[in-house]
């Protein structure tokens, strides 16, 4: 087994020789579909937000298996446990989305789309008309938006297909595994509709999709009706039609599935009313925005809100360039005006999340329109709009854990609880936070702490000036402690268009010489990282040191393995 290793997966043979683990150990938690061997993880020293509003102080959180062994500042940590030093750190339940399309590619447009004979009967898959869809079968675990998502903190979602007017029913899903299987938490959690139609096609309008949603649920009833007394007793009775677009409807009918309806401004949420109380199922708002007219109606109603973190664009302010005494044209009064009306009808997007928690109403976050990149910002907007952050955090975990029956498992940092969890180095909605560790069903995602605004090339980084890149370039020969054995090699720094950059090669692996990232020195503190394919897994090493003078002593942190201590001496310098 390890000759094979030796000439099919050098880098990690030359990780084992390198840091002196046995290669077992590490093709044992890489490779394949295999989840790591120790699932045991202890955080330490880190600031317990256990739920919104609950602070636990400084502890530990001990995972296990996928699930929060233990969580408190009294805590015994198994031996087997890998310490993560997360000092001074906040963790938090990870969050959770309410509503989005993560891990569902977006359809590209059919252009080659065949003529529809009756444009006024078209076939339901051109109609849009797919209730009986699950999200399950366009899932892709390796599209992009699903570690994009997790990286912010997000651990599940609740995610629904794309299009309209009925593409399908929603699922939660976790946000790791290798396949829709793995991902599924979940099934069927929603039935999901917009009040849009398609292009050229009955129905094209939102009267249109309006009646044909009366239409498909009003004989889904006589359906359900019909197939429950044959059931009991089918004497006499024709056989029900076996129709699985009004099958689709059964649950909702019974309110066990709620209707998810996609309502991004006032008419389209008033319509969905309508119809909710028309019809009678169980209402969700979804991708809400302008809800804060509609408050009464949604309490009255018992309907459940997921609010939008879109937001529009901040309208910018006007300059005073105007001469002094000069009176303003009827044309710059209107513009005044209007510039007063858009500033006024930002404030109250922005404060939507505000009037609706003052309203006692639990809801949750959409992120069907928004773009991963604006949702802390636009968060922290909402807050700056009166928003609380112990709202807001509720808003990523209690609220849609409750509304979308997921409170027992999720949304909490809890014993017995799925381990999900996200850890930020500052309370999370300061602006300057970074998420550092993400844990979703016990598996570990390590995020490097971004360099502060330091312009750099790719794998190398700004100086700080001359003479502290001169202290580091040259050949340094290195030496890393492991359990009962130790690694020795070469580390090289130079100078590549005014950054540094560096590669390194083992006296394991003579000859393989590995190119070294994000390459940083800031005073005396020297760090870089290499990334190393171990058996199908990514492994990133990590390694900080402090140079005094012609030595460096430090530590590296390899992956879920732990960190060992490495020092080093500088043998030549640049001619």
């Amino acid at each position: 087994m390890k000759l094979l290793l030796r000439s099919t997966c050098f880098l990690s043979l030359a990780l084992c020789l390198f840091l002196g683990l046995p290669v077992q150990q590490l093709v044992a938690q890489g490779s394949g579909n295999l989840k790591p061997v120790n699932r045991t993880y202890a955080l330490t020293n880190v600031n317990i937000m256990q739920a919104p509003g609950k602070s636990l102080g400084m502890g530990t959180v001990v995972i296990k298996d996928g699930l929060i062994m233990a969580v408190g500042t009294n805590v015994s940590i198994p031996a087997d446990a890998q310490r993560i030093k997360a000092d001074s750190m906040y963790v938090y339940a990870g969050f959770i989305e309410g509503v989005s399309h993560t891990g569902v590619p977006k359809p590209k447009a059919d252009r080659n789309r065949p003529r529809v004979e009756v444009p006024g009967n078209p076939p339901n898959n051109i109609a849009g008309i797919m209730p009986e869809r699950s999200v399950k079968e366009l899932l892709k675990a390796d599209d992009k938006s699903i570690s994009a998502m997790r990286a912010l903190g997000f651990t599940a979602s609740h995610t629904v297909p794309h299009g309209n007017p009925l593409p399908g029913q929603g699922a939660v899903i976790l946000l790791d595994g290798k396949s829709a299987d793995d991902m599924i938490f979940m099934e069927n959690t929603s039935l999901f509709s917009t009040l849009q139609g398609n292009r050229g096609v009955y129905p094209g309008t939102v009267i249109g999709v309006m009646a044909k949603f009366r239409d498909l649920y009003r004989n889904a009833e006589l359906s359900k009706s019909h197939a429950e007394k044959y059931t009991s007793n089918p004497i006499g009775k024709a056989r029900p039609n076996n129709d699985r677009v009004l099958t689709a409807f059964y649950p909702s009918i019974d309110k066990k599935q709620n209707i998810f309806f996609h309502t991004q401004n006032l008419s389209t949420a008033f319509r969905a009313l309508k119809l909710q109380k028309e019809l009678g199922f169980n209402l969700t708002l979804v991708e809400l925005k302008e809800g804060w007219e509609l408050i009464d109606k949604i309490k009255s109603s018992g309907t459940t809100v997921f609010l939008s973190t879109d937001l529009p664009k901040k309208p910018e302010a006007k300059k005073e360039d105007k001469e002094e005494g000069k009176e303003m044209t009827m044309g710059e009064k209107e513009v005044e005006a209007l510039e007063a009306r858009k500033a006024e009808w930002y404030k109250k997007y922005a404060a939507q999340a505000a009037m609706f928690q003052e309203a006692g109403i639990t809801f949750g976050l959409s992120n069907l329109e928004v773009s991963g990149k604006d949702i802390k910002s636009n968060l922290r907007t909402m807050i700056e709009h009166g928003l609380s952050e112990d709202a807001a955090l509720a808003a990523l975990t209690t609220g849609p854990a409750e509304l979308l029956g997921l409170s027992s498992v999720m949304g909490t940092v809890e014993k017995g609880k799925m381990a999900n969890l996200v850890v930020s180095d500052m309370p999370y909605f300061n602006e300057k936070s970074q998420v550092r560790y993400v844990f979703v069903d016990g598996s570990m995602y390590k995020y490097e702490a971004k360099a502060k605004k330091k312009k750099k090339s790719k794998g190398g980084a700004e100086p700080s000036g001359e003479s502290n890149m001169a202290a580091v370039l040259g050949e340094w020969s290195f030496e890393a402690e492991t359990p009962g054995q130790s690694g020795t090699g070469t580390i090289t720094f130079t100078e590549e268009n005014g950054s540094i950059v560096g590669t390194l090669e083992s006296d394991q692996g003579p000859g393989e010489v590995q190119d070294l990232d994000n390459v940083i020195l800031d005073g005396n503190d020297l760090s870089f990282s290499m990334s190393i394919d171990g058996g199908g897994q990514n492994i990133t090493i990590e390694i900080s040191v402090v140079l005094d003078g012609e030595s460096f002593e430090g530590d590296m942190e390899v992956g879920s393995f732990g960190s060992f201590p490495i020092k080093g001496e500088r043998t030549s310098t640049p001619e």
